[in-house]
């Protein structure tokens, strides 16, 4: 097992309602997660490589009791009784996933078996965050989650595309032949505070960028379309599929079905920051998805769930966060606390 953290404050008495691990807990979507849990009474256990979270992620947290932290990758075997697991152990965006995309594609992998056994052995539910990114470059649209995607398995998104395709595969072959609990999200373009600047994804490339009056690069000719979703409606939507009283063991899209183009999320960005940054055009990444919009069907119907926060009003939290982070990075670099 790998280093541990956890609070120096006096263990409760009073006992959690469940006991759960957060793979990739220290990430983005995966910090907001723990920190829901957490007001919720449970018991949570981030483990995390820190390949990509950050530990002032979850800082916070540590002040809980309840709360530890594990350095760990999942690609090697962990034990630990839990009652609830949930996948979010990969790095999401283009540039992190595609610095070593075999290590990506054994994270999905193997690290999804590895959980997928414990799971099993401990008799708990597992929740994996797949991606919309198993559609690819679609031609049905929007994507249901009947669509078997258009995906290339030897192109540069490939490691990030097939491994979580496969890790789905997993999942349901583990609840056909071991009866192991499962739920599955495919997720769609999430944004909000805690995703890293170097992100690499279009929203907090924008921000950054637009925040620095740097140009703002757009790919292609900005046409392509991206729906937002913003992390606080996301984490509503996971909730409700782990507890849903229905069992839905088949994969289940959440996103924000509002549509942009790219150009138009630049522009935005531009006017509400009042930065004199300038668009600028660069070659269009292959296999770069030129139309992403989830069908949330399912996810109404079933789950009664449909995204609250406006683009808008997402936006301006997110602004806000990285005005900070960026203000916070120059004290630093002037010697001010």
């Amino acid at each position: 097992m790998g280093e541990l953290f956890r609070a120096s404050t006096v263990i409760s008495e009073k006992k959690p309602r469940r006991r759960i691990l957060v793979a990739g807990g220290a990430g983005f979507l995966g910090s907001h997660l723990c920190e829901r849990l957490l007001q919720e009474g449970n018991a949570v256990i981030c483990v995390d490589s820190f390949s990509t979270g950050r530990m002032e992620n979850v800082q916070g947290l540590l002040r809980s009791d309840a709360f530890t932290v594990i350095r760990h990758d999942i690609v090697d075997p962990l034990d630990l009784p839990v009652d609830e697991i949930y996948n979010l152990a990969c790095p999401a965006s283009p540039p992190h996933y595609q610095a070593d995309p075999i290590h990506t594609m054994k994270t999905s992998v193997i690290g999804s078996l590895n959980l997928l056994e414990l799971a099993l052995q401990h008799k708990a539910r597992i929740f994996q965050a797949s991606t919309s990114e198993v559609y690819g470059d679609p031609h049905v649209h929007p994507q249901p989650e009947a669509y078997w995607g258009n995906v290339n398995s030897f192109g540069p998104r490939s490691c990030y595309d097939e491994g979580k395709r496969s890790a789905e595969t997993l999942f349901h072959d583990f609840h056909d032949r071991h009866g192991v609990d499962i739920r599955i999200v495919r997720i769609f373009n999430t944004y909000g505070p805690r995703m890293r600047a170097d992100d690499g994804r279009v929203v907090s490339n924008f921000i950054v960028q637009a925040l620095k009056g740097d140009d703002i690069t757009v790919y292609g000719d900005g046409s392509q379309t991206r729906s937002f979703c913003y992390v606080d409606d996301l984490i509503e939507g996971f909730h409700r599929l782990m507890y849903s009283r229905r069992a839905i063991r088949t994969p289940v899209n959440l996103g924000n079905p509002g549509e942009f183009t790219v150009r138009e999320l630049a522009e935005r960005i531009i006017a509400m920051t009042g930065s004199s940054s300038k668009i600028v055009h660069r070659p269009l990444p292959t296999d770069d998805p030129r139309q992403r919009r989830p069908d949330i069907s399912v996810a109404r119907r079933d789950l009664d769930w449909s995204p609250d926060i406006s683009l808008v009003e997402g936006l301006t939290s997110t602004i806000a966060y990285f005005e900070r982070q960026l203000t916070r990075q120059v004290g630093k670099l002037v010697g001010v606390s």
